[in-house]
Protein backbone atom coordinates (compact mmCIF):
# COMPACT_ATOMS: atom_id res chain seq x y z
CA UNK A 1 0.00 0.00 0.00
CA UNK A 2 0.93 3.62 -0.36
CA UNK A 3 1.02 3.93 3.44
CA UNK A 4 4.52 2.44 3.50
CA UNK A 5 5.79 4.69 0.73
CA UNK A 6 9.41 5.57 1.35
CA UNK A 7 9.73 2.84 4.01
CA UNK A 8 11.64 4.07 7.03
CA UNK A 9 11.26 7.77 6.14
CA UNK A 10 7.49 7.58 6.53
CA UNK A 11 7.70 8.64 10.20
CA UNK A 12 9.42 11.96 9.34
CA UNK A 13 7.31 12.86 6.32
CA UNK A 14 4.29 14.97 7.18
CA UNK A 15 1.53 15.93 4.81
CA UNK A 16 0.77 19.61 4.35
CA UNK A 17 -2.44 21.06 2.94
CA UNK A 18 -2.57 24.18 0.77
CA UNK A 19 -5.89 25.98 0.26
CA UNK A 20 -6.27 28.40 -2.65
CA UNK A 21 -9.32 29.89 -4.37
CA UNK A 22 -9.59 26.95 -6.77
CA UNK A 23 -7.58 24.06 -5.31
CA UNK A 24 -6.94 21.92 -2.24
CA UNK A 25 -3.42 20.53 -2.55
CA UNK A 26 -1.80 17.87 -0.35
CA UNK A 27 1.95 17.35 -0.40
CA UNK A 28 4.64 15.73 1.73
CA UNK A 29 7.24 18.17 0.41
CA UNK A 30 8.44 21.38 2.05
CA UNK A 31 6.16 24.32 2.75
CA UNK A 32 8.13 26.51 0.34
CA UNK A 33 7.86 24.05 -2.56
CA UNK A 34 4.13 23.64 -1.88
CA UNK A 35 3.56 27.41 -1.84
CA UNK A 36 5.47 27.86 -5.13
CA UNK A 37 3.54 24.99 -6.60
CA UNK A 38 0.15 26.40 -5.51
CA UNK A 39 1.02 29.85 -6.90
CA UNK A 40 2.06 28.35 -10.20
CA UNK A 41 -1.09 26.26 -10.48
CA UNK A 42 -3.34 29.27 -9.74
CA UNK A 43 -1.41 31.24 -12.36
CA UNK A 44 -1.90 28.43 -14.88
CA UNK A 45 -5.61 28.34 -14.11
CA UNK A 46 -5.80 32.14 -14.56
CA UNK A 47 -3.96 31.81 -17.90
CA UNK A 48 -6.50 29.29 -19.24
CA UNK A 49 -9.43 31.36 -17.94
CA UNK A 50 -8.12 34.50 -19.68
CA UNK A 51 -7.36 32.55 -22.83
CA UNK A 52 -10.94 31.24 -23.10
CA UNK A 53 -12.67 34.37 -21.82
CA UNK A 54 -14.06 32.68 -18.71
CA UNK A 55 -14.70 35.04 -15.83
CA UNK A 56 -14.03 33.13 -12.66
CA UNK A 57 -15.00 33.78 -9.11
CA UNK A 58 -13.78 31.67 -6.21
CA UNK A 59 -14.60 28.05 -7.11
CA UNK A 60 -17.17 26.59 -4.65
CA UNK A 61 -16.28 23.01 -5.64
CA UNK A 62 -12.48 22.97 -5.71
CA UNK A 63 -10.25 20.36 -7.32
CA UNK A 64 -8.21 18.22 -4.89
CA UNK A 65 -4.62 17.46 -5.86
CA UNK A 66 -2.29 14.92 -4.25
CA UNK A 67 1.45 15.28 -4.81
CA UNK A 68 3.15 11.95 -4.21
CA UNK A 69 6.90 11.64 -3.94
CA UNK A 70 7.80 9.77 -7.14
CA UNK A 71 6.20 9.28 -10.53
CA UNK A 72 6.16 5.50 -9.94
CA UNK A 73 3.99 6.07 -6.83
CA UNK A 74 1.43 7.75 -9.07
CA UNK A 75 1.72 4.93 -11.60
CA UNK A 76 1.25 2.32 -8.88
CA UNK A 77 -1.98 3.99 -7.76
CA UNK A 78 -3.50 3.36 -11.18
CA UNK A 79 -2.43 -0.30 -10.82
CA UNK A 80 -1.36 -0.44 -14.44
CA UNK A 81 -4.84 0.55 -15.65
CA UNK A 82 -3.36 3.49 -17.56
CA UNK A 83 -0.02 1.92 -18.50
CA UNK A 84 3.27 1.59 -16.62
CA UNK A 85 4.76 4.97 -17.54
CA UNK A 86 2.03 7.10 -15.95
CA UNK A 87 3.48 9.93 -13.84
CA UNK A 88 0.12 11.35 -12.80
CA UNK A 89 -3.58 11.07 -13.55
CA UNK A 90 -6.91 12.88 -13.29
CA UNK A 91 -10.09 11.26 -12.02
CA UNK A 92 -13.46 13.01 -12.44
CA UNK A 93 -14.66 10.85 -9.56
CA UNK A 94 -18.36 10.88 -8.51
CA UNK A 95 -17.16 11.65 -4.95
CA UNK A 96 -15.23 14.68 -6.22
CA UNK A 97 -12.64 15.15 -8.93
CA UNK A 98 -9.01 14.73 -7.96
CA UNK A 99 -5.63 14.71 -9.67
CA UNK A 100 -2.40 13.00 -8.70
CA UNK A 101 1.05 14.19 -9.71
CA UNK A 102 4.54 13.74 -8.32
CA UNK A 103 7.31 15.91 -6.90
CA UNK A 104 10.26 14.52 -8.87
CA UNK A 105 12.56 17.27 -10.07
CA UNK A 106 13.45 15.81 -13.50
CA UNK A 107 13.67 18.66 -16.00
CA UNK A 108 13.48 18.12 -19.76
CA UNK A 109 14.67 21.33 -21.42
CA UNK A 110 12.75 23.96 -19.56
CA UNK A 111 9.85 22.82 -17.41
CA UNK A 112 9.96 20.12 -14.72
CA UNK A 113 8.23 16.89 -15.68
CA UNK A 114 5.88 17.01 -12.67
CA UNK A 115 4.69 20.42 -13.86
CA UNK A 116 3.95 19.13 -17.37
CA UNK A 117 2.19 16.09 -15.92
CA UNK A 118 0.02 18.18 -13.64
CA UNK A 119 -0.72 20.88 -16.23
CA UNK A 120 -1.72 18.12 -18.68
CA UNK A 121 -4.12 16.58 -16.14
CA UNK A 122 -5.46 19.98 -15.10
CA UNK A 123 -6.02 20.77 -18.80
CA UNK A 124 -8.45 17.81 -18.88
CA UNK A 125 -10.26 19.08 -15.78
CA UNK A 126 -10.46 22.64 -17.11
CA UNK A 127 -11.84 21.48 -20.45
CA UNK A 128 -14.46 19.23 -18.85
CA UNK A 129 -15.54 21.76 -16.28
CA UNK A 130 -15.39 25.10 -18.11
CA UNK A 131 -15.60 24.43 -21.87
CA UNK A 132 -19.14 23.09 -22.39
CA UNK A 133 -18.80 21.38 -25.78
CA UNK A 134 -18.07 18.00 -27.30
CA UNK A 135 -14.44 17.51 -28.29
CA UNK A 136 -12.99 14.64 -30.34
CA UNK A 137 -10.50 12.33 -28.60
CA UNK A 138 -7.40 13.60 -30.44
CA UNK A 139 -8.15 17.22 -29.50
CA UNK A 140 -8.84 16.35 -25.84
CA UNK A 141 -5.28 14.98 -25.66
CA UNK A 142 -3.80 17.59 -28.01
CA UNK A 143 -5.24 20.41 -25.91
CA UNK A 144 -3.90 18.94 -22.66
CA UNK A 145 -0.45 18.42 -24.23
CA UNK A 146 -0.42 21.89 -25.82
CA UNK A 147 -1.04 23.64 -22.50
CA UNK A 148 1.05 21.23 -20.40
CA UNK A 149 4.30 22.99 -21.36
CA UNK A 150 3.06 26.44 -20.29
CA UNK A 151 5.63 28.25 -18.19
CA UNK A 152 6.02 31.68 -16.66
CA UNK A 153 8.69 34.36 -16.93
CA UNK A 154 10.17 35.87 -13.75
CA UNK A 155 7.58 38.67 -13.91
CA UNK A 156 4.67 36.25 -14.34
CA UNK A 157 3.99 36.42 -18.10
CA UNK A 158 2.74 33.14 -19.53
CA UNK A 159 4.69 31.34 -22.27
CA UNK A 160 2.25 29.16 -24.21
CA UNK A 161 2.91 26.56 -26.90
CA UNK A 162 6.43 25.31 -26.11
CA UNK A 163 7.34 21.85 -27.44
CA UNK A 164 6.81 18.82 -25.16
CA UNK A 165 10.40 17.55 -25.38
CA UNK A 166 9.43 14.31 -23.65
CA UNK A 167 7.49 13.40 -26.83
CA UNK A 168 10.43 14.11 -29.17
CA UNK A 169 11.44 10.48 -29.67
CA UNK A 170 7.90 9.38 -30.49
CA UNK A 171 7.41 12.34 -32.82
CA UNK A 172 10.71 12.09 -34.68
CA UNK A 173 11.81 8.44 -34.57
CA UNK A 174 8.64 6.31 -34.40
CA UNK A 175 6.34 5.50 -37.36
CA UNK A 176 4.05 8.48 -37.87
CA UNK A 177 0.29 8.16 -37.36
CA UNK A 178 -1.41 9.58 -40.48
CA UNK A 179 -3.63 12.63 -39.80
CA UNK A 180 -6.67 10.64 -40.93
CA UNK A 181 -6.04 7.87 -38.37
CA UNK A 182 -5.41 10.48 -35.67
CA UNK A 183 -8.72 12.22 -36.41
CA UNK A 184 -10.91 9.11 -36.34
CA UNK A 185 -9.27 6.40 -34.22
CA UNK A 186 -9.81 6.19 -30.46
CA UNK A 187 -6.51 6.28 -28.52
CA UNK A 188 -7.63 3.27 -26.45
CA UNK A 189 -7.39 1.06 -29.53
CA UNK A 190 -3.63 1.72 -29.70
CA UNK A 191 -2.42 -0.91 -27.37
CA UNK A 192 1.25 -0.34 -26.55
CA UNK A 193 2.69 2.69 -24.79
CA UNK A 194 4.92 3.46 -27.79
CA UNK A 195 1.88 3.96 -30.02
CA UNK A 196 0.13 5.96 -27.30
CA UNK A 197 3.23 8.17 -27.01
CA UNK A 198 3.19 8.78 -30.78
CA UNK A 199 -0.56 9.51 -30.56
CA UNK A 200 -0.06 12.16 -27.85
CA UNK A 201 2.81 13.72 -29.80
CA UNK A 202 0.87 13.82 -33.08
CA UNK A 203 -2.22 15.18 -31.33
CA UNK A 204 -0.04 17.93 -29.83
CA UNK A 205 1.50 18.71 -33.24
CA UNK A 206 -1.88 18.97 -35.01
CA UNK A 207 -3.26 21.17 -32.20
CA UNK A 208 -0.14 23.39 -32.36
CA UNK A 209 -0.39 23.71 -36.15
CA UNK A 210 -4.10 24.56 -36.11
CA UNK A 211 -3.59 27.13 -33.33
CA UNK A 212 -0.51 28.73 -34.92
CA UNK A 213 -0.46 28.31 -38.71
CA UNK A 214 -1.72 31.38 -40.59
CA UNK A 215 -2.80 29.29 -43.60
CA UNK A 216 -5.09 27.18 -41.39
CA UNK A 217 -6.51 30.01 -39.31
CA UNK A 218 -10.15 29.44 -38.29
CA UNK A 219 -10.20 25.77 -39.34
CA UNK A 220 -10.18 24.30 -35.81
CA UNK A 221 -13.16 26.46 -34.78
CA UNK A 222 -15.09 25.47 -37.92
CA UNK A 223 -14.35 21.77 -37.33
CA UNK A 224 -15.35 21.79 -33.63
CA UNK A 225 -18.46 23.83 -34.45
CA UNK A 226 -19.54 21.27 -37.07
CA UNK A 227 -18.99 18.33 -34.69
CA UNK A 228 -21.11 20.04 -32.04
CA UNK A 229 -23.88 20.62 -34.60
CA UNK A 230 -23.95 16.87 -35.20
CA UNK A 231 -22.08 16.77 -38.54
CA UNK A 232 -20.55 13.32 -39.12
CA UNK A 233 -16.85 13.25 -38.08
CA UNK A 234 -15.35 12.64 -41.54
CA UNK A 235 -17.44 15.31 -43.21
CA UNK A 236 -16.68 17.82 -40.42
CA UNK A 237 -12.94 17.17 -40.89
CA UNK A 238 -12.86 17.41 -44.70
CA UNK A 239 -15.12 20.49 -44.75
CA UNK A 240 -12.83 22.28 -42.31
CA UNK A 241 -9.36 20.99 -43.24
CA UNK A 242 -9.79 20.11 -46.91
CA UNK A 243 -7.93 17.11 -48.30
CA UNK A 244 -6.78 14.99 -45.32
CA UNK A 245 -3.74 13.64 -47.19
CA UNK A 246 -2.63 17.25 -47.65
CA UNK A 247 -3.27 17.89 -43.96
CA UNK A 248 -0.91 14.98 -43.21
CA UNK A 249 1.77 16.36 -45.55
CA UNK A 250 1.44 19.80 -43.94
CA UNK A 251 1.72 18.21 -40.51
CA UNK A 252 4.96 16.42 -41.45
CA UNK A 253 6.36 19.66 -42.88
CA UNK A 254 5.28 21.59 -39.78
CA UNK A 255 7.32 19.25 -37.57
CA UNK A 256 10.49 20.26 -39.46
CA UNK A 257 9.89 23.99 -38.98
CA UNK A 258 11.11 26.03 -36.07
CA UNK A 259 8.07 26.08 -33.81
CA UNK A 260 7.12 29.34 -32.20
CA UNK A 261 5.46 29.90 -28.86
CA UNK A 262 3.62 32.96 -27.55
CA UNK A 263 4.31 35.06 -24.47
CA UNK A 264 1.42 37.06 -23.02
CA UNK A 265 1.85 40.84 -23.13
CA UNK A 266 1.03 41.27 -19.45
CA UNK A 267 1.86 39.28 -16.35
CA UNK A 268 -0.95 36.90 -15.37
CA UNK A 269 -2.48 38.15 -12.13
CA UNK A 270 -3.26 35.64 -9.40
CA UNK A 271 -6.10 36.33 -7.00
CA UNK A 272 -6.44 35.05 -3.46
CA UNK A 273 -3.94 33.95 -0.85
CA UNK A 274 -2.42 30.52 -0.37
CA UNK A 275 -2.97 29.13 3.14
CA UNK A 276 -0.82 26.22 4.24
CA UNK A 277 -1.64 24.06 7.26
CA UNK A 278 -0.12 20.84 8.60
CA UNK A 279 -2.55 17.94 9.01
CA UNK A 280 -3.55 16.52 12.38
CA UNK A 281 -1.83 13.22 13.26
CA UNK A 282 -5.03 11.30 12.39
CA UNK A 283 -5.41 13.05 9.01
CA UNK A 284 -1.71 12.59 8.31
CA UNK A 285 -2.08 8.81 8.78
CA UNK A 286 -5.40 8.77 6.93
CA UNK A 287 -4.47 10.68 3.79
CA UNK A 288 -2.44 7.99 1.97
CA UNK A 289 -5.16 5.42 2.75
CA UNK A 290 -7.87 7.74 1.48
CA UNK A 291 -5.94 8.22 -1.77
CA UNK A 292 -5.42 4.46 -2.01
CA UNK A 293 -9.17 3.83 -1.56
CA UNK A 294 -10.20 6.45 -4.11
CA UNK A 295 -7.73 5.04 -6.65
CA UNK A 296 -8.65 1.39 -6.07
CA UNK A 297 -12.16 1.67 -7.51
CA UNK A 298 -13.56 -1.78 -8.21
CA UNK A 299 -10.34 -3.59 -7.30
CA UNK A 300 -11.46 -6.03 -4.59
CA UNK A 301 -7.97 -7.07 -3.48
CA UNK A 302 -6.81 -3.47 -2.97
CA UNK A 303 -10.05 -2.44 -1.27
CA UNK A 304 -9.82 -5.30 1.24
CA UNK A 305 -6.19 -4.33 1.99
CA UNK A 306 -7.08 -0.69 2.48
CA UNK A 307 -10.11 -1.62 4.60
CA UNK A 308 -7.88 -3.73 6.87
CA UNK A 309 -5.38 -0.86 7.22
CA UNK A 310 -8.26 1.52 8.02
CA UNK A 311 -9.59 -0.90 10.65
CA UNK A 312 -6.20 -0.68 12.43
CA UNK A 313 -6.19 3.10 12.04
CA UNK A 314 -9.71 3.36 13.52
CA UNK A 315 -8.46 1.51 16.61
CA UNK A 316 -5.63 4.08 16.89
CA UNK A 317 -7.79 7.16 16.22
CA UNK A 318 -11.16 6.03 17.57
CA UNK A 319 -12.29 9.62 18.16
CA UNK A 320 -11.86 10.75 14.53
CA UNK A 321 -15.03 10.84 12.39
CA UNK A 322 -13.14 10.97 9.07
CA UNK A 323 -11.31 7.72 9.82
CA UNK A 324 -14.60 5.91 10.54
CA UNK A 325 -16.14 7.40 7.38
CA UNK A 326 -13.22 6.20 5.23
CA UNK A 327 -13.51 2.73 6.78
CA UNK A 328 -17.24 2.67 5.93
CA UNK A 329 -16.49 3.76 2.35
CA UNK A 330 -13.77 1.13 1.88
CA UNK A 331 -16.36 -1.52 2.78
CA UNK A 332 -19.12 0.07 0.68
CA UNK A 333 -16.87 0.51 -2.38
CA UNK A 334 -16.44 -3.26 -2.61
CA UNK A 335 -19.78 -3.34 -4.44
CA UNK A 336 -23.11 -5.05 -4.05
CA UNK A 337 -21.85 -8.65 -4.26
CA UNK A 338 -18.89 -8.41 -1.89
CA UNK A 339 -19.66 -5.72 0.69
CA UNK A 340 -20.91 -6.27 4.24
CA UNK A 341 -23.65 -3.61 4.64
CA UNK A 342 -23.80 -4.19 8.40
CA UNK A 343 -20.08 -3.40 8.78
CA UNK A 344 -20.41 -0.28 6.59
CA UNK A 345 -23.41 0.85 8.65
CA UNK A 346 -21.60 0.29 11.99
CA UNK A 347 -18.64 2.43 10.85
CA UNK A 348 -20.83 5.21 9.43
CA UNK A 349 -22.84 5.28 12.70
CA UNK A 350 -19.57 5.77 14.63
CA UNK A 351 -18.58 8.64 12.31
CA UNK A 352 -21.95 10.35 12.79
CA UNK A 353 -21.91 9.83 16.58
CA UNK A 354 -18.65 11.84 16.59
CA UNK A 355 -19.77 14.41 13.98
CA UNK A 356 -23.56 14.40 13.37
CA UNK A 357 -23.23 16.87 10.47
CA UNK A 358 -20.45 15.01 8.61
CA UNK A 359 -21.61 15.69 5.02
CA UNK A 360 -20.30 12.60 3.26
CA UNK A 361 -21.09 10.23 6.16
CA UNK A 362 -24.71 11.42 6.02
CA UNK A 363 -24.84 10.77 2.27
CA UNK A 364 -23.44 7.28 2.79
CA UNK A 365 -25.94 6.58 5.60
CA UNK A 366 -28.76 7.57 3.21
CA UNK A 367 -27.38 5.27 0.52
CA UNK A 368 -27.07 2.35 2.96
CA UNK A 369 -30.69 2.90 4.12
CA UNK A 370 -31.99 3.19 0.54
CA UNK A 371 -30.14 0.01 -0.40
CA UNK A 372 -31.69 -1.87 2.53
CA UNK A 373 -35.17 -0.80 1.36
CA UNK A 374 -34.59 -2.52 -1.99
CA UNK A 375 -34.38 -5.81 -0.13
CA UNK A 376 -37.49 -5.08 1.95
CA UNK A 377 -41.00 -6.22 0.94
CA UNK A 378 -43.20 -3.25 0.10
CA UNK A 379 -41.49 -0.39 1.99
CA UNK A 380 -43.79 2.56 2.80
CA UNK A 381 -43.43 6.16 1.59
CA UNK A 382 -42.38 6.99 5.18
CA UNK A 383 -39.51 4.44 4.91
CA UNK A 384 -38.22 6.10 1.73
CA UNK A 385 -38.50 9.57 3.26
CA UNK A 386 -36.58 8.41 6.35
CA UNK A 387 -33.76 7.11 4.12
CA UNK A 388 -33.57 10.48 2.35
CA UNK A 389 -33.36 12.44 5.59
CA UNK A 390 -29.57 12.16 6.12
CA UNK A 391 -29.01 13.11 2.45
CA UNK A 392 -31.16 16.23 2.93
CA UNK A 393 -29.17 17.09 6.09
CA UNK A 394 -25.92 16.72 4.10
CA UNK A 395 -27.20 19.16 1.48
CA UNK A 396 -28.28 21.67 4.14
CA UNK A 397 -24.85 21.42 5.79
CA UNK A 398 -22.99 22.09 2.53
CA UNK A 399 -25.20 23.35 -0.34
CA UNK A 400 -22.11 23.62 -2.61
CA UNK A 401 -21.28 19.92 -2.45
CA UNK A 402 -22.66 18.21 -5.59
CA UNK A 403 -22.63 14.72 -3.98
CA UNK A 404 -25.75 15.09 -1.75
CA UNK A 405 -27.64 16.76 -4.63
CA UNK A 406 -26.91 13.83 -6.95
CA UNK A 407 -27.69 11.26 -4.22
CA UNK A 408 -31.06 12.91 -3.55
CA UNK A 409 -32.00 12.81 -7.23
CA UNK A 410 -30.91 9.16 -7.49
CA UNK A 411 -32.95 8.17 -4.42
CA UNK A 412 -36.23 8.17 -6.39
CA UNK A 413 -35.35 5.48 -8.97
CA UNK A 414 -35.28 2.52 -6.52
CA UNK A 415 -38.66 3.69 -5.18
CA UNK A 416 -40.02 3.63 -8.74
CA UNK A 417 -41.02 7.29 -8.41
CA UNK A 418 -40.55 10.15 -10.88
CA UNK A 419 -38.11 12.57 -9.23
CA UNK A 420 -39.96 15.74 -8.14
CA UNK A 421 -38.99 19.13 -9.60
CA UNK A 422 -36.89 19.99 -6.54
CA UNK A 423 -34.74 16.88 -7.16
CA UNK A 424 -34.27 17.80 -10.85
CA UNK A 425 -33.32 21.36 -9.88
CA UNK A 426 -30.83 19.89 -7.40
CA UNK A 427 -29.41 17.68 -10.14
CA UNK A 428 -29.02 20.73 -12.40
CA UNK A 429 -27.07 22.42 -9.59
CA UNK A 430 -24.91 19.29 -9.06
CA UNK A 431 -24.11 19.35 -12.78
CA UNK A 432 -23.31 23.07 -12.63
CA UNK A 433 -20.91 22.43 -9.71
CA UNK A 434 -19.24 19.37 -11.29
CA UNK A 435 -19.97 19.12 -15.04
CA UNK A 436 -16.93 16.85 -15.35
CA UNK A 437 -18.70 14.16 -13.29
CA UNK A 438 -19.97 11.67 -15.88
CA UNK A 439 -22.65 10.27 -13.56
CA UNK A 440 -24.17 13.72 -12.92
CA UNK A 441 -23.96 14.53 -16.64
CA UNK A 442 -25.68 11.31 -17.74
CA UNK A 443 -28.42 11.64 -15.11
CA UNK A 444 -28.97 15.25 -16.11
CA UNK A 445 -29.05 14.41 -19.82
CA UNK A 446 -31.81 11.83 -19.25
CA UNK A 447 -33.72 14.15 -16.89
CA UNK A 448 -33.68 16.81 -19.63
CA UNK A 449 -34.77 14.26 -22.26
CA UNK A 450 -37.65 13.14 -20.02
CA UNK A 451 -38.75 16.77 -19.95
CA UNK A 452 -38.60 16.93 -23.76
CA UNK A 453 -35.37 18.99 -23.88
CA UNK A 454 -33.70 16.59 -26.33
CA UNK A 455 -31.20 18.89 -28.04
CA UNK A 456 -29.61 20.00 -24.77
CA UNK A 457 -29.60 16.37 -23.55
CA UNK A 458 -27.90 15.14 -26.73
CA UNK A 459 -25.30 17.93 -26.54
CA UNK A 460 -24.41 16.84 -22.98
CA UNK A 461 -24.14 13.18 -23.97
CA UNK A 462 -21.88 13.98 -26.94
CA UNK A 463 -19.09 15.20 -24.71
CA UNK A 464 -19.13 11.77 -23.03
CA UNK A 465 -19.37 9.87 -26.31
CA UNK A 466 -16.08 11.35 -27.57
CA UNK A 467 -14.10 11.28 -24.34
CA UNK A 468 -11.02 9.04 -24.68
CA UNK A 469 -11.01 8.47 -20.90
CA UNK A 470 -14.61 7.26 -20.82
CA UNK A 471 -15.45 3.59 -20.38
CA UNK A 472 -16.73 3.34 -23.95
CA UNK A 473 -20.46 3.41 -23.20
CA UNK A 474 -20.84 7.02 -24.41
CA UNK A 475 -21.93 6.18 -27.97
CA UNK A 476 -24.67 3.82 -26.67
CA UNK A 477 -25.99 6.59 -24.40
CA UNK A 478 -26.08 8.95 -27.33
CA UNK A 479 -28.02 6.38 -29.38
CA UNK A 480 -30.58 5.99 -26.59
CA UNK A 481 -31.17 9.75 -26.40
CA UNK A 482 -31.40 10.06 -30.21
CA UNK A 483 -33.95 7.21 -30.17
CA UNK A 484 -35.98 8.95 -27.43
CA UNK A 485 -35.98 12.12 -29.52
CA UNK A 486 -37.04 10.28 -32.71
CA UNK A 487 -39.80 8.45 -30.83
CA UNK A 488 -41.08 11.68 -29.33
CA UNK A 489 -41.03 13.43 -32.73
CA UNK A 490 -42.78 10.44 -34.33
CA UNK A 491 -45.46 10.53 -31.64
CA UNK A 492 -45.92 14.29 -32.09
CA UNK A 493 -46.30 13.85 -35.87
CA UNK A 494 -48.84 11.02 -35.35
CA UNK A 495 -50.79 13.20 -32.88
CA UNK A 496 -50.84 16.03 -35.43
CA UNK A 497 -52.23 13.70 -38.09
CA UNK A 498 -54.97 12.33 -35.82
CA UNK A 499 -55.85 15.92 -34.85
CA UNK A 500 -56.37 16.74 -38.54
Amino acid sequence: GIAIMGGADRAEAKWLRADTDNFIIYSEGSEKSLRDFADKLERFDATLSLRFGISRVKEPNRLTIYLVERSEDAGRLTAGRLGPSIAGFYSPDPEGSFAVSNRESTVIKGTPEWQQTLFHEYGHHFMRRYLPAAFPAWFIEGFAEFYSTTDFTKDGKAEIGKPPYGRAYGLLEMPKIPAETLLFQRPGTMRNSGQIDVYYGRAWLLTHMLYSSATRSGQLGAYLGAINKGVEAKKAATDAFGDLKQLDRDLNAYLKQRLSYRTTGDPIPVAGAVTITPLSPADDDLLPLQLERKSASGNEERLVKVRDSLTKLAAQHAGDADVWYELAMAEWDRGKEKRDPGAARASVDKALALDPKHVRANVLLGRIMLDALREKDDPSAADWNAARKPIILANQTNPDDPVPLLAYFQSFAPQGREPPSIAIDGLARAFELAPENGEARINYAFALANRGKFDRAIALAKSIAYDPHGNGDGPALLDRLEAMKAKSEGKAAADDESAD
